[in-house]
């Protein structure tokens, strides 16, 4: 997915995939992460989640990556909060207090410059990558974060129905991407009410990724 697909979804302000509360998912499972308030989540390309606002104020801290800079100044509008802007090689960092968004390309964020993160939360990142880029980005999150445990949300669906982004993830990929990192557990599952954007019926689905204990 190029990255100008995106630019210009925020641009146009063509943003149906933005809801206004926190997902019910992450509200319903993030205590499988077994992370106390005060621990680190990182969430890959974030946009401008309601889903930040409710970790923040469960007193969790969040990382966050987001391609667009007009998401990342509506977010932080959105939270009341004034950001210190700097620049860290090809990204630009938006911070607060518990919050950390860097803005540019994904694949720019390193580990250092990311710092340690306890947990991962990705609601929007794997189900937004076509299948080309999905082998490349798990592996980059992966080594960014020290295979931190993961909560993530997929959908399953005929691809051949849409084209997506969402796009389908099935079990089997899954494994494919993460099962040498990761004991990988399904959660919870849910019919999309209305099919997913109203074209055909899907499936969501919440995993929770572990390294596997000895």
């Amino acid at each position: 997915m190029e990255a100008e697909f995106w630019h210009e979804k925020w641009q146009t302000n063509d943003i149906g995939f933005h809801q206004m509360a926190a997902h019910p998912m992450l509200v319903a499972h993030v205590e499988q992460l077994g992370l106390e308030p005060g621990r680190r989540l990182f969430l890959p390309l974030c946009g401008k989640t309601r889903d930040i606002a409710w970790l923040l104020s469960k007193g969790y801290r969040v990382a966050g990556a987001e391609l667009s800079h007009i998401a990342v100044e509506q977010l932080f509008e959105e939270l009341g909060l004034e950001p210190d802007i700097t620049t860290i090689g090809a990204l630009k960092c938006y911070r607060a207090k518990h919050i950390d968004i860097y803005v540019g390309d994904i694949f720019a964020l390193t580990p250092t410059t990311l710092g340690p993160v306890d947990g991962i939360y990705d609601r929007a990142a794997l189900v937004a990558l076509p299948e080309a880029m999905r082998a490349r980005y798990t592996e980059h999150v992966m080594q960014m974060t020290n295979d931190a445990p993961q909560l993530l949300i997929t959908f399953e669906y005929d691809q051949r129905l849409m084209a997506g982004p969402p796009f389908s993830i099935t079990a089997d990929e899954l494994r494919q991407h993460y099962g040498r990192h990761y004991a990988i557990t399904p959660l919870a599952s849910a019919t999309v009410e209305g099919g997913l954007k109203g074209q055909c019926d899907a499936v969501e689905k919440v995993w929770l990724l572990q390294t596997p204990k000895n």
